[in-house]
C-alpha cells in the first residue's frame, strides 16, 4: 500500500534581519518564533492522529530545521531530496524594493510568465511532483510529510487546481509554517486541505522567493 495522505509543509519564520532575498543563500536558519511556527505545524498533524510513514526535507537550513519536531513527534528520519528546494532567482541577496528601482534589473522582468528572473515555474512543478510521487510510492503506510518552500508548495497548488503559473508573489496562499494536504486518486493529485497552524504566534514574512 502506498501512503495515505501528503502534506506539503512550508517552514517557519527566518532570522533575516537585513530583509534580503535569501533564496538558496546558506546560513538563513529560523528564528525563536520560526522554532515555533514549526513546532505548531508538526503538532498539528499530531492532533489529527495521522501516522507519518515518511518525513521529507529540502537541503536547506531552514526546512532541515523546520522538519525536527516532525522527526521528535514522530520518530521519522528526514530525508533531504534536492527536488524539493527554492528556485533560484536573480535578485538573491538583494533587497527586492532597492533591486527593482534600477534600471539595469528592469531586463529580468521581461517574462513574468516564465519568470524570466529565476528557474521556470513548470520546472519547479515537475521536479515537485517527481518528488511527491518517489515520497508516496515508498511510504508503505501512513501520511507523508515535506517540509519545502512557498514557491514550489503555491505552483503545486497551481498546477494541480489546473490554474495558470503566472502570479502575483504577493497573493500567495502559502503562510509561514501552513500545511497544504494532497491525495493522490489514481494518477491524479487531489487537494485535500489547507492549514496555518502557526498563523497565532506572529512573524515577519519576508524573504521568499
Amino acid at each position: 500500500m502506498p501512503a495515505a495522505r501528503l502534506h506539503l509543509v512550508r517552514h517557519g519564520e527566518v532570522h533575516n534581519p537585513r530583509r534580503v532575498l535569501y533564496g538558496r543563500l546558506p546560513e538563513f536558519r529560523l528564528s525563536a518564533a520560526g522554532r515555533q511556527m514549526a513546532r505548531a505545524a508538526a503538532e498539528h498533524i499530531h492532533a489529527m492522529e495521522r501516522p507519518v510513514g515518511a518525513l521529507v526535507c529540502s537541503p536547506l537550513e531552514r526546512t532541515r530545521e523546520s522538519a525536527m519536531p516532525f522527526a521528535e513527534l514522530f520518530g521519522a528520519e528526514p530525508v533531504v531530496d534536492a527536488r524539493v528546494i527554492e528556485p533560484t532567482n536573480v535578485f538573491e541577496g538583494k533587497r527586492m524594493k532597492r533591486a527593482l528601482m534600477n534600471p539595469l534589473n528592469w531586463r529580468h522582468l521581461r517574462a513574468p510568465a516564465v519568470p524570466s528572473w529565476g528557474e521556470p515555474y513548470a520546472q519547479v512543478v515537475r521536479r515537485m511532483d517527481a518528488a511527491m510521487r518517489d515520497a508516496w510510492h515508498r511510504t508503505a503506510s501512513g501520511d507523508v510529510v515535506i517540509v519545502s518552500h512557498q514557491l514550489p508548495i503555491w505552483v503545486t497548488h497551481l498546477a494541480i487546481a489546473d490554474e495558470p503559473l503566472q502570479h502575483d508573489p504577493r497573493r500567495r496562499r502559502c503562510t509561514l509554517s501552513s500545511v497544504t494536504s494532497f491525495e493522490l486518486e489514481g494518477d491524479t493529485w487531489r487537494e485535500t486541505d489547507y492549514a496555518e497552524p502557526a498563523d497565532a504566534v506572529g512573524a515577519v514574512d519576508v524573504g521568499a522567493v
